[in-house]
């Protein structure tokens, strides 16, 4: 998926998350997803001022993390980045059998994961906006993402915990139709 070639962390990401590091007294996995994972991860050329997250490992940790690096943080005003906790997204059972460490070694508590492509697109469903659908397009070209993996995953492990099913069915065979263009 992402190349095994790592890109060095742009500035100011890099300056805000080793000082994070530092503050942080034990280790910490965080969860990531949303435009962080998409821009930083997987190469989309976009901006983004926040770390959307959907669970830390270990869990009691969450109201620290925010407490260090939130908006209304010291280190999130000095930097204008922070970390923000979501909590209204679905990921499929098992994405976390499949989260890949952005930054393998770059620091010596705070390690940051990412779903794979798949599960990315798949916690966007339910918010389905415009720029959710980017994201959609520029993972499914550039990454060369199977619609049948999609639809597979959707159903065995994200459609039977979404109220809605018909509205989410109907979603998935839009995006498909129209990020995953037939194969001649």
């Amino acid at each position: 998926m992402p190349s095994s070639h790592k890109p060095a962390i742009p500035s100011p990401w890099a300056e805000f998350l080793n000082e994070l590091d530092a503050l942080l007294s034990n280790p910490v996995d965080v969860h990531c997803i949303g435009g962080f994972v998409v821009s930083l991860h997987y190469g989309l050329p976009r901006s983004t001022g926040d770390v959307d997250y959907y669970s830390v490992v270990p869990a009691h940790f969450a109201a620290g993390l925010q407490t260090l690096a939130g908006p209304d943080s010291p280190l999130g005003k000095k930097y204008k980045l922070h970390f923000q906790l979501v909590t209204v997204t679905n990921l499929p059972e098992n994405y976390e059998d499949r989260l890949e460490e952005m930054f393998p070694g770059q620091f010596k508590k705070l390690r940051l994961f990412a779903p794979d492509p798949y599960d990315l697109i798949l916690s966007k469903i339910e918010r389905n906006t415009a720029k959710d659908r980017d994201d959609l397009d520029y993972l499914a070209r550039t990454l060369h993402l199977d619609a049948a993996v999609l639809r597979k995953r959707y159903q065995k492990e994200l459609r039977p915990n979404l109220p809605n099913e018909a509205r989410h069915d109907l979603t998935l065979s839009l995006w498909i139709d129209s990020s995953f263009p037939r194969r001649r």
